[in-house]
């Protein structure tokens, strides 16, 4: 599973932001969750090689 801590802040024009939540809606998907699969695909598609960072060990 992939640890999720890093942030990436995207311009988008409202409308298509919009229109991008509704359908990521209707398809029970997050933005988020449609946005780390199209960075997946697109890493691969250019033969980016990546392995999910570690989650931080628990405080004791």
């Amino acid at each position: 599973m992939e640890h999720k801590t890093a942030r990436l802040t995207v311009l988008v024009d409202p409308n298509k932001k919009q229109a991008f939540e509704r359908l990521c809606a209707a398809q029970d998907l997050t933005p988020s969750q449609v946005v780390r699969q199209l960075i997946r695909e697109y890493l691969a598609r250019h033969g980016v090689d990546w392995a999910p960072s570690k989650p931080p060990r628990p405080r004791t």
